[in-house]
C-alpha cells in the first residue's frame, strides 16, 4: 500500500518558508519546519505545534541585534555562517523519516547529504539568484557609485555552490533567478521555477488613491533594490507636487546615496506594520521597485492586490507576476530615463493608472495565494519520491480543494 508522501522543511528564519509549510500542511504532506527562531516569533503561522522544531541559539539573538545596529556588515557576515551551518548541522542529526526535504540555500549542505544517504530526495531553495552571480552584480554596482562593498564571502560562495550541485532539484521563483543559473552552466533539468504567491487575506485595497501623484518604495532603500535609480529617476521626471514615500528600514548606505543623489521631500517613513503598508499601497499612485537582483519581490503582487501599478525591473520576478503594459511596466535595470517616463505617463494618464490598478487586483487574485505554489511543490515532492524509489500518494481531493 502507498506511504503518505511527507516533507521535511528548513529555513534560517522565516521568509516564504512558512507559506510553503502552510501550504504541505494543508495538503497533509508536512512532516517537520525547522526555523533559527524562537517560537514566540512565528505564532502568526498557524502551523501545527508538533511539526515545528526551532534551533534559536544562534540566529534569534543575531536578527536582534541586526535590528538594532550593533553590529559591522563585516561582523554580520561571520555571525550568519555560524547560525547557518550550525542548524544546518542540528537539522542533519535531528531529520525526520519523510521522503523529501527542501531547505533554504545555505543551510541544507550537511543535512541534505544526510537526507540522500537515507534515500530521501533533496531540494535546494534559492530564493534569489545565483549567489556567484548575485554577488558580481552588487559588486559591480557599488563600484559604480564609489561605495565600499562588502562582498559575500567566498566560503558561503562555495558552500552554497555544493548544495546545488548535491540537491536532486533546484527550486527558483522567477525567470530571472533560473536565468542567473542557465548562464553559469546548470542544465535547464536542474532547475524547477515555482513563482512565489501573495496574502489575498491581508494585502486587498483599502481607501481611495490620495489625489496627489504619490510613488511609492517598499523595502530596504539600499543598492540592491536600485534604490539610487529611483532617486535619479524622480529628479528627472520632476513631476509638480509629487512626492516619493519610503516605507522600510533605512541601511548604513542610505544616507550615503541620498546625500549623493538629493530629493526635496522625500519622506523616509521607516518600517511600518501589515495594515499601514496596505494603506500605503492602497493611496499611492505608483510602486517603483529598480531592483539590481531579487529572486521575486512580493511587493509588487502586494501592490496590485490593493490596487496599485508598479514601474519595476526585470531583476525583481516581475515578468512571473504582471504583463508589461497591462497591470504595469517592466524595465531593464539602471534605466533611469524609462522609470521617469513611466512616472511621468502615469502621472498625466489618470485613466490608465485606474486601469492598471484594477487589472492588477485581477491579476494578483489570479495568482491564487500560495495555493498554486502549494500545487507545483506537492507535485514536484511527488515525482522526486517516485524517482528515488518511494511509492508514494498524495491526496487529490485535498489537492482539488486546497
Amino acid at each position: 500500500m502507498a506511504e503518505k508522501l511527507t516533507t521535511t522543511i528548513a529555513t534560517i528564519s522565516r521568509f516564504h518558508s512558512f507559506e510553503v509549510a502552510l501550504q504541505l500542511q494543508k495538503r497533509q504532506a508536512l512532516k517537520r519546519i525547522y526555523s533559527g527562531l524562537a517560537r514566540r516569533f512565528l505564532k502568526r503561522y498557524p502551523v501545527d505545534a508538533g511539526a515545528l522544531q526551532t534551533f534559536p541559539w544562534y540566529q534569534t539573538p543575531l536578527e536582534a541585534a541586526q535590528r538594532l545596529k550593533l553590529l559591522s556588515p563585516a561582523r554580520s557576515m561571520k555571525l550568519e555562517w555560524l547560525a547557518k551551518t550550525a542548524l544546518d548541522r542540528h537539522i542533519a542529526r535531528t531529520l525526520p523519516d519523510c521522503h523529501v526535504f527542501m531547505a533554504l540555500s545555505g543551510i541544507g549542505l550537511a543535512a541534505g547529504k544526510a537526507a540522500q544517504k537515507r534515500n530521501i530526495a533533496y531540494i535546494c531553495d534559492r530564493s534569489s539568484s545565483h549567489i556567484a552571480y548575485q554577488n558580481e552584480l552588487l559588486r559591480a554596482e557599488y563600484e559604480m557609485l564609489d561605495l565600499p562593498y562588502q562582498p559575500i564571502s567566498e566560503r558561503m560562495i562555495d558552500r552554497e555552490e555544493q548544495e546545488y550541485s548535491e540537491a536532486d532539484t533546484i527550486v527558483v521563483p522567477s525567470g530571472f533567478a533560473e536565468r542567473s543559473f542557465v548562464e553559469r552552466g546548470y542544465a535547464p533539468k536542474r532547475l524547477c521555477r515555482i513563482p512565489f504567491g501573495v496574502n489575498l487575506t491581508s494585502f486587498k485595497r483599502v481607501c481611495d488613491r490620495d489625489d496627489e501623484f504619490v510613488v511609492l518604495f517598499v523595502g530596504s532603500p539600499g543598492v540592491q533594490k536600485g534604490f539610487h535609480y529611483l532617486l535619479q529617476a524622480f529628479v528627472r521626471a520632476d513631476i509638480p507636487g509629487a512626492k516619493l514615500k519610503i516605507v522600510g528600514n533605512p541601511l548604513g548606505e542610505t544616507a550615503k546615496l541620498l546625500e549623493k543623489f538629493p530629493v526635496p521631500g522625500i519622506e523616509i517613513l521607516g518600517p511600518q506594520f501589515q495594515p499601514e503598508v496596505v494603506r500605503h499601497m492602497s493611496r499611492a499612485s505608483v510602486l517603483v521597485l529598480p531592483s539590481i537582483q531579487e529572486g521575486m519581490a512580493l511587493v509588487q503582487a502586494e501592490a496590485m492586490a490593493c490596487g496599485c501599478p508598479v514601474v519595476a525591473s526585470t531583476s525583481t520576478g516581475s515578468e512571473d507576476l504582471f504583463t508589461d503594459g497591462e497591470e504595469g511596466f517592466i524595465l531593464t535595470p539602471g534605466d533611469v530615463e524609462g522609470l521617469a517616463g513611466k512616472m511621468v505617463q502615469l502621472h498625466e494618464d489618470q485613466s490608465l493608472r485606474d486601469t492598471m490598478g484594477t487589472k492588477g487586483v485581477l491579476r494578483a487574485q489570479n495568482i491564487g495565494g500560495w495555493d498554486g505554489y502549494g500545487d507545483k511543490l506537492v507535485a514536484l515532492c511527488f515525482a522526486l519520491a517516485k524517482a528515488r524509489g518511494h511509492d508514494v500518494s498524495i491526496s487529490e481531493d485535498r489537492l482539488a480543494s486546497s
